[in-house]
């Protein structure tokens, strides 16, 4: 059901039934290792390239999703998912793997909640028993596409974040009313594109603070709710500059947001010491943080209604070289447990 001018609300409250986390060796040192169904001991996964890794990662969340809960990929109606790398190769490739009606979705780090918004309305309106959905990246293959390659060890300014090696999917179904303890989805609410002109591709998260603004304010408008409603709002990979930008808006919009509840995932997972710069991001990000560590709380009761905003930069290398500014979206998916 709409509501309000860019919001859904899911009235059949599709099950987040099952989750898969894959990560490299970056992540198992950091502090949601514990989280991850599986960790690589290096960014190579025994493939030829970092391309093909990343397929790797992709493939791997899936299975653990799928096997949680004992299923095979032919039970599955549709498959939504994206990655950064060029025209998403490696989450295509993962569907050529598991033959599974296909929807591949590129919002860059939004991609996440993009597909977790589209799963959720496809199942609430009967269009589905099951869709796989998530994100990933790659931290080597995404920062030659985007920047420099690794190897190359150029230098990187403080605001420059650390891309996420990792894939997070989710095994969404319908919700057939048997009281399961289980994570669901209440409402999702879509961003559109802010511009504010920033051209700097090291400063991803003060590009994407006004657009998680402007949905975040668009859901809380939309559903005529008050920011209280939620245990936590978490971004997806604002990182330091980001996040805090973000709540200065927020705050100067009128919204008031507990600073304690209102977090984000690129801050969560890695550890102080960890050389990330700025934080964590990459479309991984978000995924790998929800469909891990945040379910799991819920599940543990530490929260009970969570926001979850993923944000994304929707530049490439050709529009950087074009002197293009980086426009930005953000998509906002709401989760709830049961009393």
């Amino acid at each position: 059901m709409l509501k309000g001018k860019q919001s859904w609300v899911f009235q059949n409250r599709p099950i987040i039934a099952a989750t898969g986390v894959s990560g490299g060796p970056f992540e198992a040192n950091g502090k949601l290792a514990n989280d991850f169904d599986i960790l690589h001991d290096d960014l190579w996964m025994g493939q030829d390239s970092y391309e093909k890794a990343h397929r790797v990662l992709i493939e791997e969340a899936c299975e653990f999703a799928l096997k949680k809960i004992n299923l095979q990929e032919s039970d599955v109606h549709f498959y939504i998912a994206g990655d950064l790398i060029n025209q998403i190769t490696p989450t295509s490739f993962s569907a050529r793997t598991n033959q599974i009606p296909y929807f591949g979705i590129f919002g860059a780090c939004s991609t996440s909640m993009e597909g977790l918004a589209l799963a959720s309305f496809i199942i609430n309106n009967h269009g589905a028993k099951y869709i796989l959905t998530g994100a990933a990246s790659h931290n080597a293959a995404a920062e030659r596409q985007f920047r420099y390659p690794t190897e190359y060890g150029g230098q990187k300014p403080p605001t420059a974040q650390w891309t996420i090696t990792g894939a997070g999917m989710a095994l969404v179904k319908v919700n057939e009313g048997t009281h399961e303890n289980l994570p669901y989805t209440t409402s999702a609410t879509i961003g559109k594109v802010v511009d504010m002109g920033i051209t700097d591709p090291f400063n991803m998260g003060g590009a994407m603070a006004p657009a998680a603004a402007e949905t975040i304010k668009a859901h809380f408008k939309d559903l005529q709710l008050d920011p209280s409603y939620y245990d936590l709002i978490v971004t997806g990979d604002l990182g330091q500059i980001g996040q805090s930008t973000t709540y200065e808006l927020l705050t100067n919009a009128g919204l008031k947001i507990e600073k304690d509840k209102f977090q984000d995932c690129g801050l969560m997972i890695y550890k102080e010491d960890q050389p990330v710069r700025s934080g964590g991001s990459g479309a991984g990000c978000s995924a790998t943080v929800l469909y891990g560590h945040l379910l799991n709380q819920m599940k543990l009761g530490v929260y009970r209604r969570i926001l979850v905003v993923a944000t994304g930069a929707l530049l490439s290398p050709l529009t950087f070289q074009q002197n293009e500014s980086i426009p930005c979206i953000a998509h906002a998916v709401s989760i709830e447990m049961n009393d």
